[in-house]
């Protein structure tokens, strides 16, 4: 998926950066082998001084996502958000990889019409011959050279929001508003160790302890959120943040893939009121909503974590027609965009085709 873990098998979490990509081991070393998320290895920045040789620039650079991956899908709403579509382009990758990692089949002739490159590992090469850990998404790939820039996951979106300004479109909403980044990344600490990262530990772990701690700490953090969305709208402030972007990709995965395959079956999602509610108002808010491919999510989770699903079965469900329900949340006040606008429609090249939504 994204790219899970330094030393993990590889798909699942960040194989090696943070978001899910393939290693050198096959999709079959899924729930067989200890998960461990390692950090990014390249984790250069894009920023407005260029401080690592990498100047904020306008098309010269690619933002390589998985819409499967929940990591990946951090970037695709933040840059739906803050008008960058213009500005850094994308690459959507098959959501079924194989044990070379994201390929671009879905692309004429199975190559990037950008980049040029059948695989993403590729780019990874012409960046470092032998890296350590997988190839995983989201990438930022420098298209004049071809070389791979940055997949940290951690810190890609954060300078979306702080180094990418002067890109951002007319009415951008600030997403980590520096009053309120303590606050922030407070929130978001917890909701990565025992939501974001919680739900893989349980889905890979090896040994029955191993889950049952995990199983444990996801339940505990969403208890501990939907206690503290019961009376706001939003995790910190009256208005979209960061935080609620790294909640919502999680969130928006859970009952279609998290609940059965990495068997978080406390409860699902649509059992809790608020969190339900919470996650349907986001779905619905331009930005979030029109970032989901649920057919990549669930194809991607069940035929390439053989591992787990050795039979590569993909569940019919479960139903979606509840995430265009209303929501009742605005009830609650809040500005989603505060002092901003909402984002206008996707570009018609990326909009999600009718068996990806609801």
């Amino acid at each position: 998926m994204d790219g899970t873990a330094g030393t993990d098998p590889g798909s699942p979490g960040p194989g090696n950066g943070g978001s899910e990509g393939n290693g050198a081991n096959s999709n079959t070393a899924y729930g067989h082998r200890p998960f461990r998320r390692s950090k990014s290895h390249f984790t250069d920045r894009i920023t407005a001084d260029a401080r690592d040789g990498w100047p904020v620039e306008a098309g010269r650079y690619r933002l390589v996502v998985s819409r499967a991956c929940p990591w990946a899908s951090r970037a695709l709403v933040s840059r739906r958000l803050l008008g960058l579509e213009d500005a850094l382009s994308l690459a959507v990758a098959d959501p079924v990889q194989d044990d070379r990692s994201w390929r671009f089949t879905l692309d004429e002739g199975g190559r990037d019409p950008v980049l040029g490159i059948r695989f993403l590992s590729e780019a990874y090469d012409a960046r470092e011959k032998d890296h350590p850990g997988g190839v995983s998404v989201p990438a930022i790939v420098d298209i004049p050279s071809g070389r791979l820039v940055a997949n940290d996951y951690q810190r890609l979106t954060l300078d979306f929001a702080t180094e990418w300004t002067a890109l951002h479109r007319p009415g951008a909403p600030d997403l980590y508003p520096e009053p309120l980044r303590a606050e922030i990344d407070e929130v978001m600490e917890g909701i990565y160790q025992d939501v974001n990262n919680g739900v893989y530990r349980a889905g890979f772990a090896t040994g029955q302890r191993e889950y049952e701690e995990a199983f444990r700490d996801v339940f505990r953090r969403l208890e501990l959120l939907s206690e503290r969305l019961s009376d706001r709208r939003y995790l910190v402030g009256d208005s979209i943040t960061e935080a609620d972007i790294r909640l919502f990709t999680t969130l928006v995965r859970f009952d279609a893939v998290y609940h059965g395959h990495f068997k978080c079956n406390l409860r699902k999602l649509t059992e809790d009121p608020v969190l339900w509610a919470y996650a349907r108002d986001l779905y619905r808010t331009p930005g979030f909503g029109d970032t989901v491919d649920f057919d990549h999510i669930k194809r991607h989770y069940h035929r390439v974590h053989t591992g787990i699903n050795p039979t590569g079965i993909v569940p019919a469900g479960p139903d979606l027609s509840g995430w265009l329900t209303p929501h009742h949340r605005d009830q609650l006040g809040g500005r989603p965009f505060g002092d901003g606008t909402p984002p206008g429609p996707p570009p018609p090249a990326e909009r999600i085709p009718p068996a990806g939504r609801p």
